[in-house]
């Protein structure tokens, strides 16, 4: 078991727990948090995150952990103690040599890119306690190993799609892919890596997850040279919704992310999904009409739209020219691009 205290705001300390254990076809991460499932949700979510900038994946196990007291209200110094403590868990990182478990006190906006934006001061360390302290002490997690900022490994695109409610809620949404490469190096033991066990989705329930590694890990092998080698985190600006339509859109921002298609002078907006991604295949969603609207109110000079290749007879007239009038292009696409 692996242990890493975090110090509040009001003095309080805390400590951070992780366990490993053999996966067995569960979850990579199970945060213990009783009586604070939201607090589990987020400490899951920042632990996935920060993997990303780690070159080496073992799929093989899983990481239970908990926390012995609940932050209050907008308290986020805990964040890097799960960070590390995961870390210490797996054997990916290890404190000096003390009899003390070590202290840390930090969040970020970007766990991703492996950046530690801050920490929030205590009103007094307890006496003796030399914590690691996010944002000067520590600006990112590769200076925990001497190494340069792992951000710059990290590639990031987002795309926009249409979500569609009937209401006033109706917006252009985003989906983001981070991508950072593997270095390739499984053991013999490990065997070779599961493409859809180096995809993260945190933040979504466990359909959806399944849903965005399947078309992701259909889309690469589409690509013919794109699995196994990518460690990819995917986030959505709302991770509310139902349907499909964002498909073609995460592929897109895989693609864009991963140096497989040209980027846009603005932003790149897409809608559409598919049955086989695996062959590149884009096919048509419900919602249209609505979409169309709305794609044509919210486009901005430089945006490209990708829409499914089935729409195209079907445009309203005049849409085209009104969008190219905003300053925005339009393709009805039949497949992704070739690989």
């Amino acid at each position: 078991m692996a242990t890493c205290q975090t110090v509040l705001r009001d003095g309080r300390v805390l400590a951070v727990t992780a366990t490993v254990r053999p996966r067995a076809n569960r979850a990579d991460v199970k945060c213990a948090v009783p009586g604070a499932p939201a607090l589990g949700e987020r400490m899951a979510q920042a632990v996935r995150l920060a993997r990303l900038t780690e070159v080496r994946l073992d799929s093989r196990v899983q990481v239970v952990l908990g926390i012995d007291g609940i932050p209050g209200e907008g308290e986020r110094n805990w964040e890097l103690a799960a960070v590390l403590a995961d870390r210490m868990a797996r054997g990916a990182w290890q404190p000096p040599a003390s009899t003390a478990p070590p202290c840390a006190l930090g969040w970020s906006d970007a766990w991703h890119l492996g950046r530690v934006d801050g920490h929030d001061a205590p009103a007094a360390l307890p006496a003796g306690m030399a914590p690691l302290l996010g944002g000067s002490g520590l600006p990112h997690l590769g200076a925990l190993t001497g190494h340069a900022d792992p951000g710059a490994a990290v590639s990031s695109v987002r795309c926009w799609f249409p979500l569609h409610s009937g209401g006033i809620n109706d917006t252009l949404a985003w989906v983001e892919v981070a991508v950072s490469p593997l270095d390739g190096t499984e053991s013999e033991a490990q065997g070779p890596v599961d493409e859809e066990d180096t995809i993260a989705v945190p933040g979504v329930d466990a359909a959806m997850q399944l849903a965005v590694r399947g078309a992701l890990a259909g889309a690469r092998h589409f690509d013919g040279r794109a699995l196994g080698r990518w460690r990819t985190a995917v986030r959505f600006g709302e991770p509310r919704f139902t349907g499909d339509s964002y498909q073609l859109a995460l592929v897109m921002a895989d693609r864009l992310a991963r140096g497989r298609d040209f980027v846009p002078r603005g932003r790149l907006i897409a809608t559409g999904c598919s049955a086989a991604w695996h062959a590149g295949q884009v096919e048509a969603v419900a919602g249209r009409d609505a979409k169309l609207a709305l794609i044509l109110a919210e486009a901005h000079a430089g945006d490209r739209v990708l829409l499914p290749h089935a729409w195209r007879d079907a445009l309203p007239p005049g849409w085209r020219e009104a969008l190219r009038a905003r300053g925005a292009s339009c393709a009805c696409v039949e497949h992704i691009g070739l690989p």
